[in-house]
């Protein structure tokens, strides 16, 4: 039997998996008032029903990447694609809102461990002149994947149950298992060594600034709980800075954040995220409960908005190209801001569906720029041996502004408003979606910092033996990923 082309193999394999990983974080959504129905809970459940993966998701990926250098990429894959695929039908047999949290959590682990190693695999498959090409469709791939959960999730709801928006991995999973087996390489990195306690300091680290985010508005900002998470969290977070820049072996190379396009890329993907998440955390269930859709109606309302990355994308991609990366995402984190804070203005409990296209319309197209050339960017801001570790701190720092995002903007929202009635919702919308605006806005700011055009990869530094370098590409003469940006 042919091996056929390595590289379409592993674009195929990493893009479905990715794809799969991605959509988790948002289908959910439309299924938050289905979920509610059938297993009860308030609003902190419903938080904890998106933050559970995405939480998990976020600390245990810088890990991913350290435990795919030590033992194989490819068995890394395999056996987080293995978890995510049993978790989630997990999630589907769920019998209470307790057991769907913690399969959920479970989900993320699974999207961990496969996340990371993604885009390394993908990489040593794809000739260096195929670079650009492959890491932009892998961007647009996942991108597409976040845009459209609202969607799918709602189609799946209102046809099936909200149980198969999880059940629907389990074939997915099945058949890229064996797939992954035969058609990707193997390869490992130089470094052996994990950051068992860097790992540790970061996991507690988020938790606690989540938790006391998620429990501020309950409990009271005042109270001993909440005060301890937060101190907590934000200390043990100090902490982890502190070991990451004295350890031999870090999770995290500080010095990666030498690069302004690096520091650049991911500070505008960790405040986009946080933006994005929490306005569409909310913005579905509005949908539902104030104006009376379907979980699918709901879904096919957001398609200004979820379709737009399909359209949009190519021709993202072809403007990276030309005018470079840099301002073709800061054009797009512009755009969303807008359409965020247009919709903040007009939203009220009978607002009709034509008036929410435009802004549904701006939030779509700026998502697409964004995703579309943020994968190129990224791995051209690294050296070839930096880009396994980059792209595992970058999606976790993606992950984390998400988890952060639900809890803010659900904070900010619970502060002001409820699910009493439409307008105590919309009381409670409304300044979240000015939050969510204003925190693209500072990722739009962010990825001006990125030098411009021509001078993305960063000088040559002092850096640590070969053998401490974490996220290494570990395969004999794959050359350097292209700058775009």
């Amino acid at each position: 039997m042919r091996k056929g082309n390595p590289a379409v193999w592993a674009f195929v394999i990493t893009s479905t998996a990715g794809f799969m990983a991605a959509l988790d974080n948002l289908v959910v959504t439309t299924a938050l008032p289905s979920i509610r129905a059938h297993l009860g809970g308030g609003i902190t459940d419903l938080e904890w029903t998106v933050n559970a993966y995405t939480l998990t998701f976020a600390v245990l990926l810088m890990l991913g990447a350290a435990l795919g250098d030590r033992f194989g990429r490819r068995r890394l894959f395999i056996a987080g694609l293995g978890l995510f695929t049993l978790s989630s039908l997990a999630a589907a047999l769920a019998p209470n809102i307790g057991a769907l949290v913690a399969a959920r959590a479970a989900q993320g682990v699974g999207a961990a461990l496969l996340a990371p190693v993604s885009l390394t695999l993908l990489t040593a498959a794809v000739p260096v002149a195929k670079r650009g090409l492959a890491f932009g469709a892998w961007g647009a791939v996942n991108g597409m994947a976040v845009a459209l959960g609202p969607l799918i999730g709602g189609t799946v709801v209102q046809h099936l149950s909200w149980q198969w928006i999880f059940a629907l991995n389990v074939p997915i999973g099945l058949a890229l298992l064996p797939l992954a087996r035969l058609r990707l390489n193997e390869s490992h990195g130089p470094n052996s060594r994990l950051d068992v306690l860097g790992t540790a300091l970061a996991s507690g680290g988020l938790f606690g600034i989540v938790y006391g985010l998620i429990r501020g508005n309950a409990d009271g900002w005042t109270s001993a709980p909440v005060l301890a998470a937060l101190v907590t969290g934000a200390a043990l977070l100090v902490a982890f800075v502190v070991w990451e820049a004295r350890t031999p072996n870090p999770l995290l190379p500080l010095r990666l954040f030498r690069s302004r396009s690096f520091t650049a890329v991911n500070l505008a993907s960790m405040l986009m995220s946080l933006g994005m998440f929490g306005s569409i955390f909310l913005l579905s269930q509005f949908l539902q409960n104030v104006q009376g859709n379907s979980p699918m109606s709901a879904g096919v309302r957001m398609l200004p908005w979820t379709g737009m990355p399909m359209l949009v994308a190519p021709l993202a991609g072809i403007l990276a190209g030309r005018i470079g990366g840099r301002v073709v995402i800061a054009a797009g984190l512009a755009l969303q801001a807008l359409g965020l804070g247009w919709f903040a203005v007009i939203v009220g409990t009978h607002t009709s569906y034509i008036s929410q296209v435009p802004p549904l319309v701006l939030s779509g197209v700026g998502m697409a720029l964004f995703f579309a050339p943020v994968a190129t960017m990224l791995m051209g801001s690294v050296r070839p041996d930096q880009q396994g570790v980059a792209s595992g701190a970058n999606n976790a720092l993606r992950e984390v502004g998400g988890a952060l995002g639900v809890a803010v903007l659900t904070s900010v929202f619970t502060a002001h408003g409820g699910y009493s009635s439409g307008q105590s919702f919309v009381d409670g919308l409304t300044p979240a979606l000015w939050v969510g605006a204003s925190v693209i806005v500072a990722a739009t700011a962010a990825i001006l910092i990125a030098p411009r055009r021509g001078r993305g990869l960063p000088a040559p530094v002092a850096e640590a033996p070969r053998d401490a370098v974490a996220g290494a590409e570990g395969v004999e003469g794959v050359p350097a990923a292209q700058p775009v940006a």
